[in-house]
């Protein structure tokens, strides 16, 4: 037997037996990604012994220096360092008094605490090396004894093969996982390194930054968030599966309660999710506010079988002019509404399909019209439809439009003569000057009318004034009883203020 000296006495006291099992394990799994080999082992015999095994090359006495393993450090899938991390590991078991033994085809190992070669006052560990009980022996095997199944466990824990959770997208920065609970973690090279509270995933980073490379400590654990996010967001960016964009856009619907986990409030990220599911054809990003001015659309759209997905205007603005993966422009609110009036159709409603007071509003339709000199000759008829396009420049219904050979009117507005009437001459106006809305030339007909409009109230209002008059002239007739002359004469005297409304004095329906 002969005893190498590891040159260490006590080491990092805050590590516990699981942090040791870790690196044992981490070790292990380099060596199967190294050498291709089968899956390692673990596992605790009758003994009550835990067995950790690779089928590897096997380890020898060199593996003991301190010396980074140059074939690690040029591999990129690893991040473990023979020497460093195994002898930190053999230190911590022996401080906690975890018995250790390790089997290869090169030799058998134990440990012990001994003199120093030359200082005898110095007292270190040291690797008891024997000749190998197996020379046949396959990889490498740790046996430890005084290790509970929960160190164990817990160490199984800090690596992806073992957590349970799936990944859901690999891109040439890392892994998109799926959470096995409610607290996400970040793994690096599939040894896990911080977690997260408020992510949506876990991720495995598999191309390190400088950054992540300063920040990863011996123990391999709280690493900041400022050393990884950059990569997450590349990971995200570089993602392009529906699975992954779906998530992202479902959790930005949270956003107006505030919800949200932290990869959708970076703005990058949104976007770039928004686009992937705008893919699918069956999203409409909209902010809160034009939820809130369009609600009739936003029916529409879910009657459609649209997601309504809400988006903060910092995204809005980003997404405004993208197209996504296919070449097809974001649907917000104008590309839909823009769609929607392609492929709109009237609901036209007759007249006799009319109620009786709709029926008693639409029929004053001429002589509304007659107030400005009758309906002009470019308006073929005036109808009356259940639905409308949305206000030019608007997301909300039009109340009456002019369609350069119709006047339509939504059927609300028959409630009333007043609003009936205010929406005809409107689009009277329209007909009269073929202006817009906010033009000049419209603005100047809307006046005339009013004008027109106001002179006609004036005469016909001069008019009922003279009746009284002509009443009282008028001879008594012998046929009518004293009481109904009488009530013909209060009638007739009955002030035009005392009847319900302009319109329906104007036309008399007080």
């Amino acid at each position: 037997m002969k005893k190498f000296d590891l040159n260490i006495d006590r080491m990092l006291e805050n590590w516990e037996a699981f942090h040791a099992v870790r690196e044992i394990i981490a070790n292990a799994l380099d060596e199967q990604a190294l050498t291709s080999t089968p899956e390692i082992s673990i596992a605790r015999d009758a003994e009550g012994l835990w067995r950790i095994r690779d089928f590897g090359r096997g380890l020898s006495h060199e593996h003991f220096t301190m010396n980074e393993n140059q074939e690690k450090l040029e591999h990129p899938g690893l991040i473990g360092k023979f020497g460093v991390g195994l002898k930190d590991a053999l230190a911590t078991f022996d401080r906690l008094g975890v018995e250790t033994r390790i089997l290869s085809k090169f030799c058998d190992v134990a440990f012990d605490r001994s003199e120093k070669h030359d200082f005898s006052d110095v007292i270190t560990l040291h690797a008891c090396i024997s000749a190998p009980s197996d020379p046949t022996f396959v990889g490498t095997e740790f046996l430890l004894k005084g290790c509970s199944d929960e160190d164990v466990e817990k160490a199984k824990r800090l690596f992806l093969c073992f957590s349970g959770e799936e990944v859901l997208e690999r891109t040439p920065y890392g892994e998109v996982l799926r959470k096995a609970g409610s607290v996400a973690y970040i793994y690096i090279n599939g040894i896990r390194v911080a977690e997260e509270e408020n992510f949506l995933f876990s991720y495995n980073i598999t191309s390190l930054t400088a950054a992540i490379k300063k920040a990863l400590n011996r123990e391999r654990t709280n690493v900041g968030r400022t050393a990884y996010s950059d990569r997450v967001k590349s990971i995200l960016l570089a993602s392009s599966s529906e699975a992954v964009a779906k998530a992202l856009v479902d959790d930005l619907g949270h956003f107006g309660s505030g919800t949200l986990h932290d990869e959708m409030k970076w703005a990058d990220v949104s976007v770039h999710a928004s686009k992937i599911a705008n893919a699918s054809g069956n999203f409409l990003f909209l902010t809160d506010e034009e939820i809130m001015d369009a609600p009739r659309f936003v029916e529409e759209a879910r009657a459609s079988g649209r997601q309504i997905v809400t988006i903060p205007s910092s995204v809005k603005e980003k997404l405004s002019g993208q197209v996504d993966a296919g070449g097809h422009a974001i649907q917000d609110l104008g590309n839909f509404v823009s769609a929607w009036n392609d492929s709109f159709e009237f609901k036209f409603v007759s007249a006799n399909a009319l109620t009786p007071g709709e029926r008693s509003v639409f029929e004053t339709t001429d002589r509304l019209a007659g107030l400005i000199g009758g309906l002009p000759s470019s308006v073929r008829k005036v109808r009356i439809s259940e639905t409308m396009r949305p206000e030019t420049g608007s997301f909300s219904e039009a109340r009456g439009l002019w369609t350069g050979e119709d006047i339509v009117v939504k059927r609300s507005e028959l409630a009333s003569i007043e609003s009936y009437a205010a929406v005809l001459l409107h689009e009277l106006g329209h007909a009269r000057s073929g202006e817009t809305d906010i033009t000049i030339g419209f603005e100047q007909e809307l006046t005339a009318l009013l004008g027109k409009v106001a002179a006609e109230a004036l005469r016909e209002a001069a008019a009922r004034a003279e009746e009284p008059q002509q009443a009282q002239a008028r001879p008594r007739s012998p046929n009518l009883p004293d009481a109904l002359h009488q009530q013909q004469a209060a009638s007739l005297q009955t002030s035009p203020e005392k009847k319900s409304g302009f319109w329906a004095r104007l036309f008399g329906k007080g």
